[in-house]
């Protein structure tokens, strides 16, 4: 625990000048005490010696405390903390329509990030990632819950899988004023589109630092196009951002069937615990629809929670005013006026 103003806590001085006077106080009254005629008497009237020091004790120890809220006390502490951004990527891709996961994996994960959205503080913006050969940003971050749940109602599945940059452009949604752009030598392909100047002035932070916001990805992880996904994850580790990924499907996929074609669609998990360990995240599997629903539960509590210094003076505060209210209480009772 710190101060943030250390410079008031001279006036802590204060309390043994007044445990100074209290004593004074004690000698006096002993002097111009009036003898009672037996100590069974004196016990009656003023009970148990120690109690008369009680209210006073706990009338200087709420002074303590109120002295030393006045020098602002903070400390590091695990608080729930609304986070300003969550991007939700969404795998829109073919491979979605696979019904392993019931009624099917896009429906599921509708239906799951419906809950999630609605689980979040109404503080928390939220936007909405689609990608599937490419990737768009189909709800900018919001606190408007209409707009999202629409935005998530309205995804439509397309050819193709591109994780990275569905990656991306979360990324670049939490960031819309810098320029976030990934060197083409990491580039799976040139579909992703060309490069632009990095931004001079960039300056990489540890990994999971980023506390304002935070990517939340649900796909079959089966990169087909676009940029390397774990690549992209590096650069949302260098501005510490978190991507939890979840992993929709099952080990063994399914077989979907098209005009002249036919292929198994299965879960790669590989590549989405390297995309959250990267960003020192968490990686969670989601096989059923109720799967789906628990790890986006889940997903809540861990976004919200964390560590941070915060200032304490309102508990200090507190403290002192239930002490010294517990104080006057004990005297009224036990003599019958306040100290």
């Amino acid at each position: 625990m710190k101060f943030l103003w250390p410079e008031l806590l001279w006036l802590l001085l204060l309390v043994p000048a007044v445990i100074a006077l209290y004593l004074l106080v004690l000698r006096g009254k002993k002097k111009s005490a009036v003898r009672f005629a037996s100590l069974s008497v004196l016990k009656q009237a003023v009970g148990p010696a120690w109690r008369r020091h009680v209210p006073p004790a706990m009338l200087v120890l709420g002074l303590a405390v109120m002295l030393a809220a006045i020098a602002r006390p903070a400390a590091v502490i695990t608080l729930p903390s609304n986070h300003e951004t969550v991007i939700l990527a969404i795998d829109v891709s073919g491979s979605m329509r696979a019904s392993d996961v019931e009624p099917s994996r896009i429906e599921a994960a509708q239906a799951a990030a419906r809950t999630f959205v609605n689980e979040q503080p109404r503080s928390t913006r939220i936007g909405i990632v689609a990608f599937a050969a490419s990737a768009a940003l189909v709800q900018p971050p919001s606190t408007n819950r209409r707009e999202v749940l629409a935005a998530i109602d309205s995804l439509q599945l397309q050819h193709a899988t591109a994780v990275g940059s569905g990656l991306l452009v979360s990324l670049k949604a939490l960031f819309p004023d810098v320029p976030i752009e990934l060197p083409r030598r990491r580039m799976v392909s040139a579909s992703a589109g060309g490069t632009a100047p990095a931004d001079p002035n960039f300056k990489p932070v540890p990994p999971g630092s980023y506390t304002a916001g935070a990517i939340v990805l649900l796909t079959d992880g089966q990169t087909t196009t676009g940029p390397d996904p774990v690549e992209v994850a590096r650069l949302a580790a260098e501005r510490g951002v978190r991507v939890f990924t979840v992993g929709v499907g099952t080990e063994n996929g399914q077989i979907l069937t098209g005009e002249g074609w036919s292929m198994r669609v299965r879960l790669d998990e590989e590549a989405l615990k390297a995309v959250a360990d990267l960003t020192r995240a968490e990686y969670f599997y989601a096989g059923t629809a109720m799967d789906l629903k628990k790890v986006y539960q889940s997903l809540r509590s861990k976004l919200v929670m964390e560590k941070k210094e915060t200032e304490i003076t309102a508990l200090f505060s507190a403290i002192a005013a239930a002490t010294v209210l517990l104080s006057a209480t004990l005297s009224l009772l036990w003599f019958n006026r306040v100290l």
